[in-house]
């Protein structure tokens, strides 16, 4: 399968605008998600695992308490591809 290329400085530019509570951070796409409790965290990941598994693109994640802190990068293509874009809008809509 053919992994999507890097995305320009432009196109990134224009993906973002469409995450407003992701930011790059050491370039990654970053974002905390703040829940209820433990509980609601992790149905978070389960839920965000099942989709990453199926789009082959796995998140650095982590998990305290009620804070999911989640870097999406491509490692393959050395930075932020389309797929990192799709990750990060299913997980948004995933947390409500």
């Amino acid at each position: 399968m053919t992994r999507p290329a890097k995305l320009s400085a432009q196109q990134l530019e224009q993906e973002l605008s469409s995450l407003p509570n992701w930011t790059m951070e050491n370039g990654k796409l970053h974002r905390q998600y703040q829940f209820k409790d433990f509980v609601e965290a992790f149905g978070f990941m389960a839920r965000a695992a099942l989709v990453a598994e199926s789009m082959n693109h796995h998140p650095e994640w982590s998990n305290v308490y009620r804070t999911v802190t989640v870097d999406l990068t491509t490692h393959d293509a050395s930075g932020i591809t389309s797929l990192d874009i799709q990750l990060a809008k299913k997980m948004d809509e995933l947390a409500g």
